[in-house]
């Protein structure tokens, strides 16, 4: 496995990221610990399907995403919040695209590359992740732009790298077991 910088984007390049992948994956399980690998999900709850929002959950947030532009994703991109409230499902006010979801802190940082200063934006430390702690990065796997070296979305699919979430239990909170190679109802491949 090699830890490589892959870049992403909305449609019309207001947003631009870069996140740090390892692939193929080190551990590939429907349940692997994030600190040793990164997740590639499929959600079949309403916000993830309607969205066709297709999950990268990083090992380390705080150090595996820039968020090159905007620099202020509170002020300079539209966000919809549903269920608690509490997760920003941020989109492009232009194109409309979204690139990531996020719940926690960030801030404004910089990093010296290739004698220049570049700032982003990023999660903020102390950061750990899951919901019950209140911070959340997921990336959408379908904005990282195409034909990056190493970077195969089609693999992902075939080698079985994908877990299927289960969340459209008959009763809230009721969610079923992840699994691997096919989608649970309403979830797709």
């Amino acid at each position: 496995p090699t830890r490589r910088l892959y870049n992403g984007s909305c449609h019309c390049g207001f947003q631009t990221y870069q996140i740090y992948l390892t692939l193929p994956p080190p551990i590939i399980s429907p349940k692997p610990p994030l600190k040793e690998t990164p997740r590639f999900r499929k959600c079949n709850c309403t916000t993830c399907h309607k969205m066709s929002f297709f999950h990268v959950r990083l090992p380390d947030s705080v150090n595996d995403f820039r968020l090159l532009s905007p620099l202020d994703p509170q002020k300079e991109l539209s966000d919809y919040r549903c269920a608690s409230g509490e997760t920003h499902w941020y989109f492009c006010p232009k194109c409309g695209v979204r690139c990531f979801t996020f719940m926690g802190e960030g801030e404004v940082r910089e990093v010296e590359s290739e004698g220049k200063v570049v700032k982003f934006w990023a999660p903020k430390e102390p950061w750990v992740e899951g919901t019950e702690y209140g911070s959340y990065l997921s990336v959408n796997a379908a904005t990282l732009e195409a034909q990056q070296e190493g970077l195969d979305l089609r693999e992902w699919h075939e080698k079985g790298w994908i877990t299927y979430l289960e969340w459209l239990g008959e009763k809230p909170n009721d969610h079923g077991e992840d699994r691997m190679g096919a989608p649970h109802v309403g979830g797709m491949y």
